[in-house]
């Protein structure tokens, strides 16, 4: 075992509350301290992006921070893409993402001469979440959700049983993911077949607390994010299953990496600036903490760990990030 996983089991308390503090998203996390390194390393480590993505960096950071406790990495979450506008000008040293980098922000990174290696860093699945009182979507199909979810369906789709004849007539109550977070870009391609595609008239929001807040809230209420945080969230909100053409299939560690989970199983990446990476020996040694550790770090942050070919791959890039 490598000797940084030999501490992880001391932390989990602590990691648990950083993890679940970044998950608010909407902000600056602090998620190590500075402190007297000794002969240790020492230097800052700037990370923004996915608020998604967020809980997994600052799990890892909460974990690193007892083997170099004079480094000191703060996680903002500005959402996917407000993490690559940053990371795209030289400001972030890491750019956590919940989908893969866009063309239009290679020209940004191309522009402005940041180069960069993309390393898958964990999985987690999208879930759709009803209000517990919801007692008929137990499973909704690929088509129900784009019936509901269609651009075309803003202001004419608005009750359940427009989806189905045999659900109620109950008003349908809308929460989503905002247009800067990776998980709208992820679920309106996978679901309306196009990025950014959607009816506007939900309630969006890069917090996924807002969705937890109002699915809650309202009898007929539907909502979508990540997996790991419905089941955080278990008490207020239910998990629906999806049919994606071969029958209802339940969200979970499980279906998510056996690949059964469709088409809402999804990687997580982190992104990395390469200069920065060469030059700053505390970077170095917190990403290859963060990759070496990445059954730890999800298992703290609820999330699913790497495959065995997805591991390999992540190690591959790794290494040819140290030349």
């Amino acid at each position: 075992m490598h000797k940084y996983l030999n501490r992880a089991a001391a932390l989990v308390g602590t990691a648990g509350v950083v993890a679940a503090l970044a998950a608010c998203g909407g902000g600056q996390e602090a998620a190590t301290g500075a402190g007297e390194s000794g002969d240790g390393l020492s230097g800052s480590i700037a990370v923004d992006g996915s608020s998604t993505v967020a809980p997994l960096t600052s799990a890892a950071a909460t974990l690193y921070r007892d083997v170099e406790p004079g480094v000191n990495v703060t996680v903002a979450t500005s959402g996917t893409g407000g993490g690559f506008k940053s990371f795209c000008a030289g400001e972030t040293d890491i750019s956590d993402a919940s989908r893969p980098i866009h063309d239009e922000e290679i020209a940004a990174c191309e522009e402005a001469g940041v180069e960069y290696t993309e390393i898958v860093i964990a999985n987690d699945g999208l879930s759709v979440v009803v209000n517990p009182e919801n007692d008929w979507a137990q499973c909704l199909s690929v088509e129900q959700l784009k019936t509901i979810w269609a651009p075309e369906s803003e202001g004419e789709v608005t009750s359940w049983n427009q989806v189905d004849p045999s659900f109620p007539d109950e008003p349908l109550d809308l929460y989503g993911a905002g247009t800067d977070s990776g998980t709208f870009d992820y679920f309106t391609d996978a679901i309306n077949g196009e990025e950014g595609a959607t009816r506007a008239d939900y309630t969006p929001s890069e917090d996924d607390n807002v969705t937890v807040q109002g699915v809650s809230g309202s009898s007929g209420a539907l909502g979508y994010f990540g997996l790991s945080y419905a089941e955080e969230n278990s008490d207020l909100v239910k998990l629906v299953d999806v049919d994606g053409g071969e029958g209802c299939v339940t969200p979970s560690s499980e279906s998510v990496q056996d690949g059964s989970y469709t088409p809402l199983g999804r990687p997580l990446f982190i992104y990395v600036n390469n200069a920065k990476y060469q030059d700053n020996e505390a970077l170095q040694s917190f990403v290859d903490f963060y990759l070496e550790s990445e059954e730890d770090v999800a298992a703290e942050a609820l999330f699913i760990s790497l495959t065995d070919e997805q591991a390999a791959t992540a190690r591959a890039e790794l290494d040819s990030l140290k030349g």
